[in-house]
């Protein structure tokens, strides 16, 4: 869910550039050098699957996949999603520099939050941890939508009908990550459970 250059005021970007490096920093800092390259692979993923976006206003539509990355990486999504952010503003204008801190916040913060409420479920029965799943993915994506709204509306009221159709128009993408995100993990627990933070069997 990119916001685009120019659109946000520079007191929303400077905090959203404050908040998202010291996101990054604590994510850095909880780094297990074990899960670099858990990191790096979905950071990739989530370059990729949300390359293909439909412009809506001043922002877009497209999976975000937030979910699973903040499932499984908690605060390390802070860096993963910076990473393919930064990478996506250079090689394909989707977003921009200056708005980074932004975006990076509106994405990665709904992961770590989700990491919280859902990563403890994860780690029981299976039924219980796909619904648990779903939830998570559908609530990250709606979480990012409603924060790219207040991002927009702390910048100017003027933006509220837009920022209210940014939040509708990601119903759908809601209720495709939930079920992406249930099938990961129920995957995951059946073929590489120790991928899975906290997991016993």
């Amino acid at each position: 869910m990119h916001i685009s250059e120019g659109v946000l005021s520079a007191p929303v970007l400077l905090s959203g550039a404050a908040l998202t490096a010291a996101g990054t920093a604590i994510g850095l800092k909880n780094l297990d050098y074990d899960h670099i390259a858990q990191v790096g692979i979905l950071s990739a993923t989530f370059f990729v699957a949300s390359l293909i976006h439909v412009p809506i206003g001043p922002s877009s539509v497209h999976l975000l996949i937030n979910g699973i990355v903040g499932l499984l990486l908690g605060w390390a999504a802070f860096p993963a999603i910076l990473v393919g952010l930064a990478l996506q503003a250079m090689f394909f204008q989707f977003g921009g520099i200056t708005v980074l801190g932004v975006n990076t916040l509106n994405v990665a913060g709904p992961a770590v939050v989700c990491y919280y409420l859902f990563g403890p479920w994860v780690r029981k029965k299976t039924a219980v941890a796909t619904v648990a799943a779903f939830a998570c993915g559908a609530l990250s994506v709606f979480l990012t939508a409603l924060m790219v709204a207040v991002s927009l509306m702390f910048t100017e009221e003027s933006f509220f009908e837009i920022a209210s159709m940014v939040v509708v128009a990601h119903v759908p993408v809601m209720i495709i990550e939930g079920i992406v995100t249930g099938f990961c993990i129920a995957f995951l627990k059946k073929v590489q459970p120790a991928s899975l933070p906290g997991f016993s069997s």
